[in-house]
This record gives C-alpha cells, structure tokens and sequence, in this order.
C-alpha cells in the first residue's frame, strides 16, 4: 500500500514539474516575442541620425543593460498595479522579461544592420523605395539573417533567466521544483529533475534556431573573408 502511494505521489510531482516547464516555455516565448517587438524600434533609434532619436535609444538600451533582471522584474511587478493595471503575474513576467531582452536584441539587430552595405540603401531609394518599404523588404530581412545566432543565443539565455519568474507569484518550473522540495524533503532529486528539463528545453530551441538560421540562409551566398 506504501508503494502504491508512494508511486502515486512520484507520478504527481512528475506531473506538477511537466506543467512548470510548459508554463516556463510560454513565458519565455512570450518574453521574446514581446522582446523582438520592441527592439526593432529601439534599433531604428539607435541608428537614427537624429541626435535626440539616438539618445533615447542609448537611454533604453543602458538601463535594461545595466539594471539587473530581477530588479526589472520587481518594478514591473509594483510598478503596473500604481498606474492602476491589475495584470496577472504571467503578465508582468513576460513584460519584465520583454523589455529586458530589448535591449540586448536592439543591440544584436544593429550590429546586423551595420554588416549591410551601404549603396543598398541608396539602390533601394534609385527604384522608388519608400524608406519604410526598404526597411520592411530589404534591410530587416538581411539584418536578420546576420543576427540570427546572437538573437538565438539571447533567447535561450532569457530561457535560462525565466527561472527568476517565481520571484512575482509565476508557477514556472523553479517555483513548482521549489514547492515539490518542501514537501517532499529531496532537494537532489527534484532539482536534477528540474536541471533534465532545462537542459531538454534549451537543447530542443538551439536545434530549432540552427534550422532557422539554414532556412534563413537560403538563397544567399557565404561570404569569404
């Protein structure tokens, strides 16, 4: 009898820890997603030749650079039921998180942008490209493709770092591998088991960012320096 509730109770913590780790997927993509939308702009702004343009992106990208990231996330956390939004924890996660890997994306994108030849820009302008339609069609996708490892390689350390999530109330997979340890009493065990996972996990996105990377590279020829 003994041994069927202790089966019973693995079976349940096994089952706990499996809906952490999908609750720590989708803060983690949501963060991202939410990342690469703001960084696209703070890009621009980055490379604007407007001093003032140029400015606020330094401003944006030394703060979420420079300010740790759970510190970014006890402020979003506070900071939203001030301005009278109640979001759920889940929420102000991938918020914290999104504006955090912003700054290091902006930074990614730019460095991909830099690569591209200027005398693109100026062809583009010589067919009848407007400046947004040569950003949209000719320099975002390159640039993309440049940064393709730098922006993976970031999302899978924001994977790592959504670990810091449980701190705001998120049942991710550190907050449940917690709770399972105090009940049970085998920190080892349950802390491996979480290790396993996280390990699975980032495995899974890096082979998933080495596919994109061969699609996004096709059609284009290597350079050789």
């Amino acid at each position: 009898m003994s041994v069927l509730l202790g089966t019973s109770a693995l079976s349940q913590s096994v089952a706990i820890l499996l809906i952490g780790a999908g609750t720590t997927i989708a803060v983690s993509l949501a963060g991202n997603a939410l990342g690469l939308l703001i960084a696209v702009p703070v890009c621009f702004l980055r490379l604007s030749q407007a001093r003032a343009a140029r400015a606020m992106g330094i401003a944006y990208v030394s703060f979420f650079r420079g300010v740790p990231l759970l510190v970014q996330l006890l402020i979003v956390y506070y900071f939203l039921p001030a301005l009278d939004l109640d979001l759920p924890p889940f929420m102000a996660a991938a918020i914290g998180l999104g504006v955090c890997t912003a700054a290091y994306q902006a930074e990614n994108l730019r460095g991909g942008f830099l690569i591209i030849p200027k005398g693109q820009n100026d062809a583009a302008r010589a067919f009848g490209y407007t400046r947004l339609q040569t950003r949209r069609c000719i320099l975002i996708p390159q640039a993309l493709r440049a940064a393709a490892p730098a922006i993976i390689n970031e999302m899978i350390l924001i994977l790592k770092a959504s670990s810091l999530v449980s701190v705001v109330g998120v049942e991710d997979l550190m907050r449940v591998s917690q709770n399972i340890v105090a009940r049970d009493l085998r920190p080892l065990r349950w802390y491996m088991a979480a290790a396993v996972i996280y390990l699975v996990i980032n495995l899974a996105l890096a082979l998933l960012g080495r596919a994109a990377e061969r699609r996004l590279s096709v059609g284009y020829a290597k350079v050789v320096l």
